[in-house]
């Protein structure tokens, strides 16, 4: 075995490839799916204690996959401190060397990352003080190779602070920073980072009933964002708010973003909340055939989303999708007569910690309007509109 700090992906392989077995046997040792293997594997997932507890005694390995799995977790908690509090003082110092320009571009990744699970305020905080120090650096002389990388850095942070601040329901803030990531975006030459921007438009029109100006949005950033991760979901917004206008045949706008998704490379870091994974587009199409009445479908993906991300301990890596999914799932439990399935469904998906407001209380509306439309006066319904109301 390599001695020295392996992760716990890299020390599985090695277990693995060392017994002779290929991924497919090791997950008939286990009850992990040989996907989730993979993804463990390239680093795409991280370890529960037991995936790494099976995968021990599978592999007879004594223990040391085990501490591979605790080593990650410390080595995590432990890198970012130090690396933050040094790359301050290099900006702090003028240094923009591509070393110092690396580490934060890492830094940035590492906060989109969080988003998911991190809490709002404090997320927000971060972002916050990053395009702060990147504010600083870009007030001074520097070459004009690190001025736009420097622009890249401050869009992303502005992009990651506004859709937080969106989901705290602070809508003014949310729109000028969108203002302000859109703008360092095309001074920065970057389609994708525009193509957020007016991703961001949409979104909030979206959420709050303005589905033309949604899909309007959605096009203007379709126009700009090229061949990349936000062009799908541009394409997901569209049919979004294209559904909720009552209009027909979105399958073939459906189609079009899921050709694009297979096309684009599969993303280094899927949880980083602006980029698109084949897993995300589910969420999309469970939106979509909700409100179009397909409930089969609805349902299937509903499913998936919650099947999909959560680890094999119950632990919930995207809550916010969770969340929409069960909501979902009570939709379609209403749609088919069970009130006190719906109610439960709704329930739990209100309940959810982290929450993208607005957007959390649109759908959860949809399901409060289908209950007083099929069950008027039940005690359960006035229950769950309680629920709503106090989100």
């Amino acid at each position: 075995m390599t001695l020295g700090r392996v992760s716990f992906g890299r020390r599985l392989q090695e277990y693995r490839d060392h017994r002779g077995w290929s991924l497919a046997d090791l997950a008939k040792a286990t009850h992990f799916s040989r996907s989730y293997l993979s993804n463990i594997e390239n680093g795409r997932k991280q370890p529960t204690d037991d995936l790494a507890r099976c995968c021990d005694e599978a592999l007879r390995a004594k223990g040391e996959l085990i501490a591979a799995a605790r080593d990650d977790v410390t080595a995590r908690l432990d890198r970012l401190p130090w690396q933050t509090a040094e790359l301050v003082q290099r900006m702090q110092a003028s240094d923009t060397s591509a070393q110092t320009l690396d580490a934060l571009q890492s830094t940035i990744e590492e906060l989109c990352c969080q988003y998911n699970y991190r809490d709002a305020l404090d997320l927000r905080r971060e972002a916050h003080d990053w395009l702060q120090h990147v504010g600083g650096l870009l007030r001074r002389p520097v070459g004009l190779k690190a001025h736009r990388e420097l622009l890249v850095a401050g869009g992303w942070l502005a992009l990651l602070a506004g859709c937080v601040e969106y989901d705290l329901g602070l809508r003014s803030a949310a729109e000028s920073t969108r203002t302000a990531a859109l703008q360092l975006g095309l001074e920065a030459g970057h389609p994708e980072i525009a193509g957020w921007g007016h991703e961001m438009t949409a979104w909030f029109a979206l959420t709050q009933g303005r589905f033309r100006q949604a899909v309007e949005a959605a096009q203007r950033g379709q126009a700009v964002a090229q061949t990349s991760s936000v062009h799908v979901q541009l394409i997901a917004q569209e049919a979004k708010a294209r559904a909720r206008l009552g209009e027909a045949g979105l399958s073939t706008l459906l189609a079009q973003g899921k050709e694009m998704l297979d096309l684009l490379p599969y993303p280094d870091r899927p949880d980083n909340h602006f980029k698109v994974d084949p897993a995300k587009w589910d969420y999309y199409a469970m939106d979509v055939h909700r409100i179009a009445g397909d409930d089969e479908l609805a349902t299937q993906y509903a499913a998936t989303v919650i099947n999909d991300n959560t680890s094999p301990d119950g632990t919930e890596l995207s809550p916010m999708r969770i969340a929409e999914s069960r909501i979902t799932l009570g939709i379609m439990a209403g749609r088919a007569g069970d009130l006190e399935q719906a109610v439960d469904h709704g329930k739990t998906g209100l309940k959810n910690g982290r929450q993208s407001k607005l957007h959390l209380l649109m759908v959860a509306s949809e399901l409060d309007r289908e209950l007083q439309h099929r069950f008027p006066g039940e005690g359960l319904v006035t229950e769950f509109e309680e629920t709503l109301h106090a989100v």
